[in-house]
């Protein structure tokens, strides 16, 4: 289930910057042209900025924590909620306008013509929550602390800055690389969680800890309990609660997330008045779950809330570095036997759609042949890469009928024919080791119980030619430890996609990481012309080249059948008491709790 700092950072990742770069600090970062919000704007118009101020939100979140920093390799975090409550970074994005990074610890930006650093002219009026100002040193604390001891994602994340340095108390710049062609670097940096230098100076950045950080953000965290809930109280001094990208923003004194083990306990927390609204995650129980005397009095609400956001890609991710995984054609008869169309009509009510690329819902999906640009840069591998890319619609076997179903599974035997295996005893075998075709599949028992009744066809299916899958729901903490130490067959995994993706794409699907324990790249993947459409994309100089090499790496990434996409939905189901307000707005929000208040008491 995806986190809300993973939400924040690959966020981040996303952006590019603009062409149009000027001698002068700049009052943003954009993409192309002139961003939405121009220069003096009041406030993100999909906010109230009348908003009253007071009352609490209760809301659960799952599994546990034993860290309140998200940024390393040990330890649990506690979702990121504290550092995204309680610190601020350079700059910040707004829901209508992804592509531009507008002003908050950094008050403009600095962006020279030969590109070869980004400057950060903080604001003078920034502070931490005790008084102390926001200062260069503390960027810089921040930027080598991530680096040197943050989870390996940020050396390559921030890979192409060669230096960092003070200009003056106020000011920072991250010099590049030379040759560096990096677009969008400025704009991750700008995005970067500030910490406090003369706060951890007595403290082991890499360590796990249950020290709240001194943050400069518009909550403080006031009150917590190990596996029960986390309490934040809103700061009356918060030094930016007037500015343009903070106005009608974080309106509740309190904000408390209750820690639950199982997803399906919180919806008779939501009844029971101890929670005061939910995300549904499970179709059938937002399909039958809800018909009772507090919804039909209107007591607690159902809203479908619209959003633009890029879905998340859950996936059965499939471990490339197991001998029985390296054979594509393994990997695509597994996929054969996976039924989706049986699962969204029986268990999901008709209310997913099927993940089909590797950016869905981003509008730059691989779809038909390729054409055009992506066409001219896919033949420069032409040689390195399967006929199919070229010659083959990018597609995920459907099964509309019981007939269908038979012929995937016809299909899915020749294949593992095709790669040395055949039926032994009625089981799926290795010709060559002798080995039947066994699959143990991973769950996260925070959420993977509601996985149980997709995963039984599924096994049905592959036991019709001759393959053994166990499905095993496990505690988060396990369920986290043997993925970042790759000790998995498959895997129920999810990656957090941006809506326009960028330099973690190194980290998802890049060679380099694919060794490196903790990495994002889970799947193991090595593919070299993937590293080089890797690097296009985050090279690109214009919006046709970028979109054209982020379909070329959607359609060979699709090819490679290295996972099986789930599903995801258009819209964020929300239920909640009926007691807070919301913006009126067309804008596609999603669920945006931080823009809520309290209704006034009649």
């Amino acid at each position: 289930m995806p986190t809300i700092i993973n939400k924040l950072i690959f966020l981040a990742g996303c952006l590019l910057l603009s062409l149009n770069a000027s001698a002068k600090p700049l009052p943003y970062l954009a993409l192309y042209g002139k961003p939405k919000y121009l220069q003096g704007f009041k406030y993100f118009a999909y906010v109230n900025p009348q908003a009253p101020k007071g009352g609490r939100l209760v809301m659960p979140t799952y599994g546990t924590f034993d860290n309140f920093n998200p940024f390393i390799f040990k330890g649990i975090s506690d979702g990121g909620y504290t550092v995204s409550l309680t610190m601020d970074t350079l700059g910040t994005t707004s829901v209508d306008d992804i592509t531009t990074v507008y002003p908050l610890l950094a008050k403009e930006f600095d962006y020279p013509e030969d590109k070869s650093y980004v400057g950060f002219i903080l604001d003078e009026r920034a502070k931490f929550s005790n008084g102390q100002p926001v200062l260069a040193d503390d960027v810089i604390f921040s930027f080598k602390a991530l680096i040197e001891k943050g989870q390996p994602f940020y050396k390559v994340y921030y890979g192409d800055v060669e230096r960092v340095e003070k200009i003056n108390d106020r000011e920072v710049r991250f010099y590049f690389k030379e040759g560096s062609q990096n677009r969008e670097l400025p704009l991750i940096l700008a995005q970067m969680s500030i910490y406090s230098a003369a706060d951890w100076k007595n403290k082991d950045f890499a360590e796990p800890n249950l020290v709240p950080p001194l943050g400069s953000g518009p909550y403080e965290l006031d009150k917590f309990e190990v596996n029960k809930y986390i309490n934040f109280k809103r700061r009356n001094d918060y030094w930016a609660k007037n500015l343009p990208t903070r106005k009608g923003m974080f309106n509740f004194d309190e904000l408390r997330y209750d820690y639950y083990q199982d997803t399906t306990v919180t919806l008779q927390a939501l009844f029971a008045g101890n929670i005061d609204a939910r995300e549904e995650y499970i179709a059938k129980i937002w399909a039958t779950g809800y018909d009772n005397d507090i919804i039909k009095n209107g007591k607690v609400l159902k809203k479908e809330i619209k959003h633009n956001n890029a879905s998340p890609l859950q996936n059965f991710a499939f471990n490339l570095r197991k001998d029985k995984f390296k054979d594509k054609r393994v990997r695509q008869a597994i996929t054969l036997a996976f039924n989706f169309d049986w699962a969204n009509a029986n268990l999901f009510y008709h209310q997913y759609e099927r993940i089909t690329s590797y950016f869905p819902n981003t509008g730059m999906e691989a779809q038909g042949l390729p054409e055009g640009k992506e066409l001219e840069i896919l033949e420069k591998y032409k040689d390195k890469l399967d006929e199919s890319v070229f010659t083959v619609e990018p597609s995920l076997p459907q099964h509309p009928t019981p007939e269908a179903t038979r012929e995937n599974l016809r299909q899915a035997v020749k294949l593992l024919q095709d790669a040395g295996y055949d039926f032994l005893e009625g089981r799926m075998t290795n010709l060559k080791t002798g080995e039947p075709l066994e699959i143990e599949v991973l769950g996260n028992s925070a959420n993977g119980s509601s996985f149980t009744r997709v995963m039984l066809p599924f096994i049905a299916n592959l036991k019709k030619i001759g393959i053994r899958l166990k499905f095993r729901n496990i505690e988060p903490s396990v369920f986290k430890n043997r993925l970042d130490n790759f000790d998995f067959e498959m895997a129920i995994a999810g990656f957090n996609v941006s809506r326009m993706p960028g330099n973690e794409q190194l980290e998802m699907w890049g060679s380099n990481s694919a060794d490196i324990k903790g990495s994002y790249n889970i799947l193991g993947l090595k593919n070299p012309v993937v590293d080089e459409l890797i690097k296009g994309v985050i090279t690109a100089r214009d919006e046709e080249s970028y979109k054209a090499y982020i379909r070329a790496l959607d359609r060979v990434l699709l090819n490679g059948w290295y996972l099986i996409p789930h599903w995801f939905s258009p819209t964020q189901r929300v239920a909640y008491w009926d007691k807070f307000s919301q913006p009126e707005t067309d804008i596609k929000t999603g669920f945006l709790p931080h823009t809520w208040w309290m209704k006034e008491q009649e």
